[in-house]
């Protein structure tokens, strides 16, 4: 919800996870979210990053290392077009 000024009001904001594309509620106690930096040619961070956020489910069947992997793939191809 938005006031007149077009701020956020909402106390939670839900998050959905990067992998599965579920929804991410407020009782998922397992969840992460991980920004992982851009670096430079030099390997220097340059003040960006890259946010990812994987519920509990992923994690508990211990494919999170492999969804994020899949995950920064995607992502990083995307940034160098």
């Amino acid at each position: 919800m938005q006031n007149e000024e077009g701020q956020n009001m909402d106390l939670y904001i839900p998050r959905k996870c990067s992998a599965t594309n579920r929804l991410i509620t407020s009782k998922d106690h397992a969840s992460v979210q991980i920004n992982i930096g851009h670096l430079d040619e030099s390997g220097v961070y340059t003040g960006h990053f890259t946010t990812f956020a994987l519920c509990g489910f992923v994690r508990a069947q211990g494919d999170a290392d492999g969804a994020l992997d899949r995950l920064w793939q995607k992502k990083r191809v995307e940034l160098r077009q």
